[in-house]
């Protein structure tokens, strides 16, 4: 169904998975290359996925910190009929070429973007030359990997004394 797209599963499972996704052409985010963490909920496909940007991104209904994307536009049109496709080639290029400032979840975003469009476009583009760049996906995955793996027996083992500290005699 998604042969079309580069997907990596997350620990071998069918629920979590990244997808490489580019910025729709014919607006500020063309060029852009992101990968997006989707989890499907239990209740899939009758209750909708949770999509989330793993890269920077600057636009009003996407949280810069987490990368989570306003849940409305795709709660609001969800339905069981959709398959994950609908969420790469409709629901999130119509987010990126229609973003909406009066339902923001970054407010910086959303409050230049109705002061100044000019500069709001242009840090867009500025986000988009900085974070959404192949290389700029495939490192992070590399750095996710490398980080489990730098975690040696010593340092997973616990010790109840070394949190709790010694029992009173």
């Amino acid at each position: 169904m998604m042969s079309d797209y580069n997907v990596e599963t997350i620990n071998d499972g069918l629920n979590e998975f990244n997808v490489e996704f580019h910025g729709p052409k014919e607006s500020l985010y063309e060029g852009g290359v992101w990968k997006i963490r989707v989890e499907l909920p239990d209740a899939y496909p009758y209750k909708s996925p949770s999509i989330g940007f793993m890269n920077k991104i600057f636009h009003p209904n996407v949280d810069e910190m987490s990368g989570s994307v306003c849940l409305d536009v795709i709660n609001q049109s969800w339905s069981p009929m959709f398959d994950l496709l609908n969420i790469f080639e409709v629901f999130l290029p119509q987010l990126l070429l229609y973003p909406n400032p009066s339902d923001p979840l970054n407010g910086d975003a959303a409050s230049l973007m109705m002061k100044d469009r000019k500069q709001y476009d242009q840090k867009v583009k500025e986000y988009c030359e900085r974070y959404a760049k192949k290389e700029n996906i495939t490192k992070s995955t590399a750095d996710e990997e490398s980080d489990e793996e730098d975690v040696t027996d010593e340092e997973s083992k616990s010790s109840d004394d070394e949190i709790a500290g010694h029992a009173d005699p």
